[in-house]
């Protein structure tokens, strides 16, 4: 899917917390598609204007989808020849930019908009987070929210699920057991989650996990999901000490996979060194 204007692409995957690719002919020599300054917007599964078509802005597209498969951080510089082996023949050369945009942005699923919910929504609203706010019941919501919080007022919760991208933060505390159940198998069927977390007590965990083993569920699925959820040292039960600690524990999940991807980079960094 190709659209046009990468001003207005970035605008609004920016809003919505996407990440893309920005690539950007910075280098052209003699006689190439596009001329320097030209720019493209690539997302896993869109792209926005373009910088000539052919092989060149395929091979560009590939590049830029590994770069997010992989939720590179550090821009990077290639230099191609059009020539025969890359299937076009123009004669010339160009030099593409490739920028990451908005890996910053944590995707957060959060379910229910009771009490802790609207103390913990426009906290995490302060973070580098797009906030997809759940519920039915549409006199829950407050009359205005803070930016980046995206209030979904829906009859089926549970689709929301399948809605998300792979490695979201769900949150799951709505007003009715039953409901929260669902929501539960769904997140922990698809599995492909940074962070879960289900409110409620110890005895609501083992009576959750009871249930979803029986429904096929394997126990190391289960123990992922965080449940009681929140830093253990934050207590209270007052709906603002209970948000400071769920909020805590979402800081410091992408915090360590923020550690962790760079742990990752450093070491392929080095074994390309001595290769």
């Amino acid at each position: 899917m190709k659209n046009n204007n990468w001003i207005d692409a970035i605008k609004t995957l920016n809003d919505t917390g996407q990440p893309c690719i920005l690539v950007t002919i910075i280098e052209h020599h003699d006689s190439t598609p596009r001329n320097s300054g030209s720019k493209m917007v690539v997302t896993l599964d869109t792209i926005h204007d373009t910088i000539g078509g052919g092989h060149l802005e395929y091979k560009a597209m590939k590049i830029a989808r590994e770069m997010l498969q992989s939720k590179a951080t550090e821009t990077r510089m290639e230099r191609f020849v059009l020539g025969a082996s890359l299937g076009q023949c123009c004669g010339g050369a160009a030099v593409l930019l490739f920028e990451p945009l908005g890996h910053t942005m944590v995707q957060v699923a959060v379910f229910g908009a009771g009490h802790v919910g609207r103390a913990l929504t426009p906290l995490l609203a302060t973070l580098p987070c797009q906030i997809h706010w759940i519920d039915s019941r549409e006199q829950e919501f407050p009359e205005q929210t803070a930016e980046g919080i995206n209030c979904i007022l829906t009859e089926d919760p549970v689709a929301e699920v399948s809605k998300m991208p792979p490695g979201s933060y769900y949150i799951v505390m709505t007003h009715n057991h039953q409901l929260d159940m669902e929501i539960t198998e769904q997140i922990l069927r698809r599995d492909d989650f940074a962070y879960f977390g289900l409110i409620g007590s110890q005895t609501k965990r083992n009576r959750f996990e009871h249930r979803l083993h029986k429904a096929g569920i394997s126990r190391e699925v289960t123990q992922k999901m965080r449940c009681p959820m929140g830093i253990e040292q934050v207590k209270g039960k007052l709906p603002a000490e209970i948000a400071i600690s769920i909020a805590g524990e979402i800081i410091a999940t992408y915090n360590a996979e923020s550690d962790l991807h760079k742990q990752k980079t450093r070491h392929k960094s080095e074994v390309l060194e001595h290769a």
